[in-house]
C-alpha cells in the first residue's frame, strides 16, 4: 500500500507540479510575467460576469423572471 502513495507522490511531484516549478522560477526573472496567468483568470472571470449581467438584463426587460412571493420553494 505504501508504493502506491508513492508512486502517487513521484507522479504529482515529477509531472503534474511542473507548471507550477516553472512560474516558480519565472518570478524570480519577472514578477509581470509569472503573474500574467492570474490576470488572464482576472480577464475571462470579469468577461463572463459582465456576459451574465447582460443576460440578466435581459431576462429582466423581457419580463421572464417569476417575481411572485412563491418562486422559489424555500421562500
Amino acid at each position: 500500500m505504501r508504493n502506491f502513495w508513492e508512486s502517487i507522490a513521484y507522479i504529482f511531484e515529477t509531472y503534474l507540479f511542473v507548471p507550477f516549478e516553472q512560474l516558480r522560477f519565472l518570478e524570480e526573472l519577472n514578477w509581470t510575467y509569472s503573474n500574467s496567468i492570474n490576470w488572464l483568470f482576472l480577464i475571462i472571470g470579469l468577461v463572463a460576469i459582465i456576459y451574465w449581467i447582460g443576460q440578466l438584463n435581459l431576462a429582466n426587460q423581457k419580463g421572464e423572471e417569476d417575481k411572485s412571493i412563491t418562486a422559489h420553494s424555500y421562500l
